[in-house]
């Protein structure tokens, strides 16, 4: 019998398992410190996790609520200000890979983000906080994921408001105009994985979780979605989920 887990659960282990030993983890709030956290006590234990706020390498010995919580501090390797924290991500040439943890309201096609307004900027139906670091890690870090609730409403053909890069417009659209990194990597739903065609770079199904059916995927995405390519991705083994409930949320504050 497969152990039961919920889509939260789901999505941050499917993200975890992107996180490789070694790697450095620029980690925002909410699931993606989870899924860091998960990832450093299943197989990453060298992975360094980092936060815009200045901590780096932190213990994380309580899931923190925010990038501004005193517990991204603890048993941290250092702590500096958040310009040095911009600084250490945008100026890295050499040595491990970096990769991002974003969230966001909507995304189009290509992995473009906007995480600032719903409807006409110049008078919002819904304004959010903004960018904060996310137009920084995007930019140049060497790889991103990104969370996302898959709904039609938030997967769609153009941004209200494009707050930060993807691929652009395709392509080699990206390289072309400068930008640093290597665009984001994979975009984890609450149905599945979605990653980028190696050409084209506009999104397709990668990987979907045990018993989504594609045309649902279909109906909840707001611009044609090549779902050709989707195998089905391994549910959470019984370990991964024991370390995610027992040693990384335990109080279900983020997982719910």
């Amino acid at each position: 019998m497969e152990p039961e887990y919920t889509s939260n659960e789901m999505m941050a282990i499917a993200a975890a398992r992107r996180i490789k030993d070694g790697d450095i983890v620029f980690c925002g709030t909410g699931i993606s410190m989870v899924a860091a956290m998960a990832a450093k006590h299943i197989h990453a234990p060298n992975s360094v996790i980092f936060f815009e706020t200045g901590a780096v390498g932190s213990a994380l010995e309580e899931v923190p609520l925010a990038v501004g919580d005193s517990r991204v501090m603890f048993g941290a390797q250092v702590n500096v200000g958040l310009a040095d924290a911009f600084a250490f991500m945008q100026n890295r040439r050499t040595g491990p890979s970096m990769m991002a943890v974003l969230g966001a309201a909507q995304i189009d096609p290509y992995g473009n983000l906007n995480a600032t307004c719903i409807g006409d900027p110049a008078a919002p139906q819904t304004r959010f906080a903004g960018s904060g670091g996310a137009c920084d890690a995007a930019s140049f870090v060497s790889r991103a994921l990104i969370f996302m609730k898959h709904e039609k409403r938030r997967f769609v053909r153009r941004l209200d408001y494009f707050t930060s890069p993807g691929w652009l417009t395709g392509g080699d659209s990206r390289k072309e105009s400068g930008l640093g990194g290597a665009g984001p990597e994979a975009v984890i739903t609450d149905l599945g994985v979605m990653g980028f065609d190696t050409q084209t770079h506009r999104m397709v199904a990668e990987g979907l979780y045990c018993g989504i059916d594609p045309q649902s995927v279909a109906r909840q995405t707001g611009f044609d979605l090549d779902l050709t390519r989707a195998v089905t991705l391994p549910p959470p083994g019984e370990e991964e989920l024991r370390i995610l409930r027992c040693r990384c949320d335990p109080d279900r504050l983020i997982l719910g």
